[in-house]
């Protein structure tokens, strides 16, 4: 195999002779693969050339704790990255493919200020098993931008809680991974260790945020929710999930993350 510095060379060369980016912009590519292979051959005892799609979502879920810029910017380069090793027949596949190049939509909407969102995800009352369940919802909507159909319907095998990630399934059946953080999986954790057998009745199921039933929640029941909270918190705007889903999206923007990556996570296509 060949060494990671002399792949990494190439690419950059490739990427000077195609697009002419200044010095400090290939610098700042070499400095984000050069830390994604370190990670790499440490954690998984794989090269650059190995790499799988379980590898970087690994990796990014390291990254809790960082700024959105640089969360966004590693994830940028490394997709950038891998498709130039596709395209010149270097891997047999992009590890970055499964998430799909989405186009550029129109602008977002105006949404909840940062504070407002932490007032909103504080508002449940977590010494119950719905407070935790909708404690966890918010978490994982602020966290990752689900749509309200991904996020009722998600299923226990669709989260990896060791590996920080959602296996989602978006419109058209297409099948996204999402980067989950350290918070909302917390919550999830403590959700299911805690509250969620308090809400299952009858038959199990699978889905991760049973309604009081023990059934799969109705979309208008969180969006209920979401209204009993946010009056409770103060919030006088009106809110939906759509709300808290664009409030992920501005807010990371605001922070400097790269429009793509973040209607990648939106799932959009």
């Amino acid at each position: 195999m060949p060494d990671k510095q002399a792949v990494i060379d190439q690419f950059l060369d490739a990427l000077w002779l195609e697009r002419g980016l200044s010095g400090n912009t290939l610098s700042a590519y070499r400095s984000d693969l050069y830390s994604y292979a370190g990670w790499l051959a440490s954690s998984a005892s794989r090269d650059l050339l190995q790499s799988r799609p379980e590898d970087i979502l690994a990796y990014l879920a390291t990254l809790t704790g960082k700024s959105s810029r640089t969360s966004a910017r590693r994830l940028s380069s490394l997709r950038r990255f891998f498709q130039y090793l596709a395209r010149e027949g270097r891997i047999g596949h992009d590890p970055c493919a499964r998430i799909a190049a989405p186009r550029i939509g129109r602008p977002l909407p105006k949404s909840l200020t940062e504070e407002e969102v932490e007032s909103l995800l504080g508002a449940p009352d977590t010494t119950t098993a719905v407070g935790q369940r909708d404690r966890a919802m918010l978490e994982v909507l602020y966290a990752t931008g689900l749509r309200v159909s991904e996020l009722v319907g998600l299923q226990l095998g669709q989260v990896n809680l060791r590996q920080g990630v959602l296996r989602v399934i978006g419109k058209g059946n297409k099948e996204r991974l999402v980067p989950l953080g350290e918070e909302a999986s917390d919550w999830v954790e403590k959700f299911i260790r805690q509250g969620r057998a308090e809400l299952l009745q009858g038959p199990p199921v699978d889905v991760l945020f049973p309604s009081r039933r023990g059934r799969m929640m109705a979309r208008q029941t969180f969006w209920h929710a979401i209204k009993r909270h946010a009056l409770r918190a103060g919030i006088s705007k009106t809110l939906s999930p759509h709300v808290v889903r664009h409030a992920f999206a501005t807010h990371l923007l605001n922070h400097g993350a790269d429009l793509r990556v973040v209607q990648m996570l939106l799932g959009h296509s």
